[in-house]
């Protein structure tokens, strides 16, 4: 219960904001062999040193020296034309990480980025990193799903402010990732209701799942244990089409075969 209180905590804006003014005022741990150089004295242009050494530290995983280059860089050069790259720079040190401290960080970072520079050419890239540090802070579906929404808030901004960036495929791909993830929260509270014979509680929540997310990519549990439900309670009639169209929308599935007979059963075969 502790640690789902420090996490809902975290999660919320209040609270990833407090995280994210600590964590920043901690010196850095096992930076050590890492940390950033400073450009050579009289250097002309220091930005552009500045944002070359952060692009190969990046590129080889170094993530503090990356983001202490990228950092210096947009609070040292505020007319560098490599400040808008260098501040998606520091966010995607923290992506690079991976860790649930790191991808709250990046969250502010994308979050910035957009406050700073509204009409970028790359706002599409920090909206998309946003929803992909929220994917990642995904929970399994037993378990609170609150990142899981904010994922998919931040991805259908994406959808929706960008409708022709080159990025929209990866983050379809993540959102369907995201509603495969609410959706089969709910399917399994469906299923445990199924299961324990609360038949008109467990069809009401497969209905929900249907009307909100009509792609749910297990979609045919979801036919066929409403349609087993819907026989229960005494209601063939309902129950036959949902076992058709688990046939029909699945080629393959568990379910298939008890789907099949269960229609030869309702049709007098």
């Amino acid at each position: 219960m502790l640690i789902r209180s420090v996490r809902a905590r975290l999660l919320s804006p209040t609270g990833a904001l407090l995280f994210v003014v600590a964590l920043a005022s901690l010196p850095a741990l096992g930076a050590c062999g890492t940390a950033a150089k400073l450009p050579p004295a009289g250097l002309m242009e220091a930005d552009q040193w500045l944002f070359e050494r952060g692009t190969e530290a990046l590129a080889e995983h170094k993530w503090f020296a990356a983001r202490e280059y990228f950092r210096r860089l947009v609070d040292g050069f505020p007319q560098s034309t490599h400040r808008e790259d260098a501040k998606l720079g520091i966010g995607d040190t923290y992506i690079g990480e991976d860790s649930i401290e790191s991808n709250i960080l990046a969250v502010n970072e994308f979050r910035e980025f957009l406050t700073f520079f509204p009409v970028s050419p790359r706002a599409d890239y920090a909206q998309y990193k946003i929803g992909l540090a929220y994917t990642r802070q995904m929970l399994s579906p037993q378990r609170d799903q609150t990142a899981t929404k904010e994922a998919i808030r931040e991805l259908e901004i994406f959808m929706q402010r960008y409708p022709d960036s080159p990025l929209r495929s990866e983050v379809a791909a993540l959102e369907r990732t995201a509603r495969d993830r609410l959706s089969q929260s709910e399917y399994e509270v469906g299923y445990f209701y199924a299961r324990y014979k609360v038949c008109v509680g467990a069809v009401d929540r497969f209905r929900a799942i249907l009307v909100s997310d009509p792609g749910f990519t297990n979609r045919d549990g979801v036919y066929f244990h409403m349609a087993e439900c819907l026989l229960k309670m005494g209601a063939p009639a309902e129950a036959l089409p949902w076992y058709e169209r688990l046939l029909s929308e699945f080629e393959k599935s568990e379910y298939q075969e008890r789907a099949k007979k269960r229609v030869l059963e309702l049709k007098g075969g």
